[in-house]
């Protein structure tokens, strides 16, 4: 899996509690990271968020689609109600401030075997 978040509390909190959960997890607080990380690494989810710095992760979607078919995107953002939001090709779409359950439950329906060797 990976994490892609400016925010650096963010990303340890998922990365500790996912790899708990069994997932082994990638970090990139940058979409140019996220970039190397997918190129150097198999992931079978993409948790991203929807604002990173001045980036868009709403614009790197169409990247991990292209060059990671089939691996499901999950939008972090604090902006659900957000009409830049409607139409987005993401799989699942968890709200900020999320809890663990609403997060593990969200990538153990996408991934079901509920943790990952691949990452």
């Amino acid at each position: 899996m990976l994490v892609v978040d400016d925010d650096a509390a963010i990303r340890f909190l998922c990365r500790v509690n996912l790899e708990l959960d069994g997932w082994a997890v990638h970090e990139a607080g940058a979409i140019e990271q996220a970039r190397k990380t997918l190129a150097a690494a198999a992931v079978d989810l993409v948790l991203l968020d929807v604002h990173i710095g001045v980036e868009s992760g709403l614009d790197f979607i169409a990247e991990v689609r292209e060059r990671n078919p089939g691996v499901p995107v999950v939008l972090l953002t604090g902006s659900v109600g957000s009409p830049v939001l409607k139409g987005v090709d993401a799989d699942a779409i968890i709200a900020k401030p999320f809890t663990l359950e609403q997060l593990t439950g969200t990538l153990a329906r996408l991934v079901p075997r509920g943790g990952s060797e691949a990452g």
